[in-house]
């Protein structure tokens, strides 16, 4: 796709962990943001020591640097969408909260991201109360794999039927809109439950691939990109999926684990 003029190119926030293999977090957001002619900035809420093997350490960033980083981005640009990805912390999730609270973006994309593929847990459990009592109301859609759904709603989550059940169950607790994934299913299917509308389902293709680490991070960030851009939300989500399949079908077998997407 070709980028926007220079000067109407819409700034968009990546507030996540830095993956050091940039297959995922921060860095990751950057190659999407970028690949959709939007202008990247970004706040860094933990860091990892990871590979394509996994991840082997989390080390949460200072509540008050992600705090002043936040601020002094805001009060210089005009941001048109915010991605959260990994929190890591407790202390991060506050952060984030009360930057939310107080300036109150209007696209957030919130990719509930509570371990890795590797089964590392990436959010401790106050971290994830705070995202769930303080977080997720403030969020414009949430994005959640059907494992995360499941965390956050306690139902089983394996089907469409469960993914509308969950969608429903979120909803109910003030989230505007919900968009489950489910890459994993076969075939792959997304839902997307928005506010005063049917769900609607989104069936895609399944792709065998070795390279499939930060499909999630790929997803929610084009997602964001697609609404800074000026697209509703069912575009958005529709030329996300689309995009992430694009990534599977060229994505690279970089490393000796699981590859990039992006």
């Amino acid at each position: 796709m070709s980028p926007p003029n220079a000067k109407s190119r819409p700034v968009v926030l990546s507030i996540a962990g830095y993956d050091p293999s940039s297959g995922a977090g921060i860095t990751a957001d950057i190659k999407t943001i970028a690949a959709h002619g939007c202008y990247g900035v970004t706040c860094i809420t933990a860091l990892t020591v990871q590979s394509s093997r996994g991840v082997q350490r989390v080390e949460g960033v200072e509540g008050h640097i992600i705090t002043e980083t936040l601020e002094e981005l805001v009060s210089d640009v005009d941001i048109a969408a915010v991605k959260i990805g990994m929190l890591g912390s407790a202390e991060a999730a506050r952060s984030v909260a009360a930057f939310l609270k107080r300036h109150r973006p209007a696209h957030v994309v919130l990719d509930p991201i509570l371990r890795s593929s590797s089964g590392t847990e990436l959010l401790s459990r106050d971290g994830f109360r705070i995202l769930k009592e303080r977080i997720l109301g403030m969020a414009y859609v949430i994005t959640p794999n059907i494992e995360e759904a499941a965390a956050l709603t306690g139902l089983s989550v394996s089907s469409v039927p469960e993914m509308e059940s969950a969608a429903q169950s979120l909803r109910q607790t003030g989230i505007k809109n919900v968009i489950i994934t489910g890459g994993h299913l076969d075939p792959p299917m997304d839902l997307i439950s928005e506010a005063n509308k049917h769900p609607v389902v989104l069936s895609g293709v399944k792709i065998v691939s070795p390279s499939t680490h930060g499909t999630g991070c790929a997803f929610s960030t084009s997602l964001a990109c697609r609404l800074a851009l000026g697209n509703n939300l069912a575009e958005s989500a529709k030329a996300a999926k689309h995009h992430v399949e694009s990534l599977l079908k060229n994505a690279l077998p970089i490393g000796k684990g699981i590859g990039p997407v992006v």
